[in-house]
């Protein structure tokens, strides 16, 4: 194997994995009798709310008041708890006070619409829901019917909704604040189950990744060959806490850390960030390459405007050369990108141990041991084409997929995770990441399966089939779109598409575009071509049902 030789802190990188861990602990009672427990840990910019904070002393007290309550209502260690709440205190609340319990917290995002979040809860035999008052009302129908759900806790001020059907609802604050006494976080080891993510998957519905409490340890290496973590350091994160990338560098990481999270929630724009940045005294900001492009695009600021700002990450879909070389001529300050996936968090990074190389995805992060290997699991020459493969072992990969365990072991072969992402390496060590083979969408920094969209939109009783696509309108930009032959017999009009899109997918799934056709270009087999109609598409100079 080609390995880079690192002169820096991670040369000669050592796990060291215990028995016993618990990520809600690491992040929060940890830090209790330490300078840090006073230093606040969470600042929630709210457009409705206001703005709210909490420091690690009271986020370690919040966490196991929720723990307490999930034993005082009989959940017990490894039943799982659904979570789906705006970024506010009451997400790390939830889901770390879920981990300190035992059980296993599955965050969901607020996007979802509700037949989603059934299958979800559904899928993941979730026990308890724990949502905001305000979307209970648009959950209730598709949730009530769910036997395996039994308890709603709701967040937030104001009126409790009135209940119906067989769940029982709690009003949240008022339940926490009735606890007077607690027991420390329950004794999970390291291998034992922490957290639930769903992902796109190939079947038309997401699949669950599970994840031990060891994960967090395995994303460690990215404390200094990612993130840059210094003494008072405070992380904008413009992302929502459900999304995997968001979850580890927007609240675990800096949590584990001792260092302080900022977040928003409402509507954004452009100049949101920048005045956020300022506002607080942020020194490292984290997105995707679409909200970089916007603060370039639609804003003024400089670098003299934002002088607490040192460090820059992004993840989530390929950050162009431009893009890189117009923020370090206005902000004087690299960006640093990272490549991950839901099963293995993220383990390839740029670094400020070594030059970025505008193109890569940049070197394994140390004790990551990364692979390229060919078909037959050989590791394939420098230059060369190879899936990305990492140790069976590597602590940071999950346990496995939910109830799949045959889609588990299709992804492990000769002691590798099979990630099916496909990649180059140069003689200097350097990953060039060319894309997976799996046909997933990348939009706006979400990963989406064509196929769960294709599941939605051939319910429409015009659409006889129909095939989704990414389909690049910009350097920088894909949008989903998705060919349609309509039903014989049948008007398909392209604005009823769009609106059923709408109402029954999450907003970063629904198409934007339709296209309507006769044929699709396939194999001698029928197999359509989805390469070469993303082609056909990009192809037509104007857009047919754009949005």
């Amino acid at each position: 194997m080609v390995r880079l030789k690192m002169m820096d802190a991670g040369e000669h990188w050592q796990w060291k994995i215990p028995e016993f861990f618990n990520i809600g602990a690491a992040c929060t009672d940890a830090h209790l009798g330490s300078a840090a427990a006073s230093r606040t840990a969470m600042i929630v910019e709210d457009d409705e709310a206001g703005v709210a904070g909490a420091t690690f002393e009271q986020l370690a007290e919040y966490t196991s008041r929720f723990a307490q309550l999930l034993r005082i209502h009989g959940i017990a260690v490894g039943e799982r708890v659904l979570i789906r709440l705006p970024n506010s205190l009451d997400f790390p609340t939830a889901f770390l006070g879920t981990l300190k319990s035992g059980a296993v917290a599955v965050p969901t995002s607020t996007l979802l619409v509700a037949e989603e979040v059934r299958y979800l809860a559904r899928d993941s035999a979730a026990r308890v829901l724990v949502t905001h008052k305000s979307m209970w009302p648009g959950l209730e129908q598709e949730l009530n019917g769910l036997r395996s759900l039994e308890l709603v806790f709701l967040a937030g001020e104001g009126n409790m909704p009135a209940g119906s059907g067989h769940l029982a609802l709690h009003d949240l604050p008022r339940e926490l604040a009735q606890i007077e006494h607690f027991v420390p976080a329950h004794r999970t080891r390291a291998e034992d189950p922490a957290y639930l993510v769903y992902t796109s998957g190939t079947t038309g519905h997401p699949k669950g990744v599970l994840h031990a409490h060891r994960a967090l340890i395995g994303r460690t290496p990215s404390n200094t060959h990612w993130f840059d973590f210094r003494e008072g350091d405070r992380i904008l994160h413009s992302g929502k806490f459900n999304w995997t990338y968001v979850l580890g560098t927007g609240l675990m990481d800096p949590f584990y850390n001792g260092r302080t999270v900022v977040v928003h929630e409402g509507k954004n724009d452009a100049q949101l960030w920048p005045r956020m940045i300022r506002k607080h005294d942020c020194t490292i900001f984290v997105g995707v390459p679409t909200i970089f492009r916007q603060i370039m695009q639609k804003t003024d600021f400089k670098a003299g405007d934002l002088p607490s700002l040192r460090h820059c990450m992004s993840a989530g879909e390929s950050l162009s050369d431009e893009m890189l070389r117009a923020w370090r001529e206005r902000f004087g300050l690299d960006i640093y990108e990272a490549m991950g996936m839901s099963e293995c968090s993220y383990y390839i990074s740029h670094n400020i141990f070594h030059p970025i190389r505008p193109g890569s995805v940049g070197l394994p992060q140390p004790g990551h041991d990364v692979h390229l290997l060919d078909a037959d699991c050989n590791e394939v020459a420098i230059g060369e084409e190879g899936m990305i493969a990492l140790p069976a072992d590597d602590p940071g990969k999950f346990i496995g997929y939910w109830k799949q365990p045959d889609e588990t072991a299709r992804m492990h072969r000769n002691g590798f995770f099979l990630t099916g992402d496909y990649a180059r390496r140069d003689e200097d060590g350097y990953i060039w990441f060319l894309g997976r083979r799996d046909d997933i969408i990348n939009t706006f920094g979400y990963r989406v399966s064509p196929h769960e969209i294709e599941r939605v939109m051939k319910n429409h009783p015009a659409v006889a089939d129909c095939v989704a696509i990414g389909q690049r309108i910009g350097k920088d930009k894909t949008l989903v779109a998705i060919c349609v032959v309509p039903q014989s017999g049948q008007k398909a009009e392209k604005a009823a598409l769009l609106q059923y899109g709408a109402e029954h997918l999450a907003g970063y799934k629904r198409p934007r575009m339709i296209h309507l056709m006769d044929e699709y270009p396939r194999t001698r087999n029928g197999k359509v071509i989805r390469s070469a109609l993303a082609r056909m598409m990009e192809a037509q100079s104007d857009i047919p049902g754009g949005t």
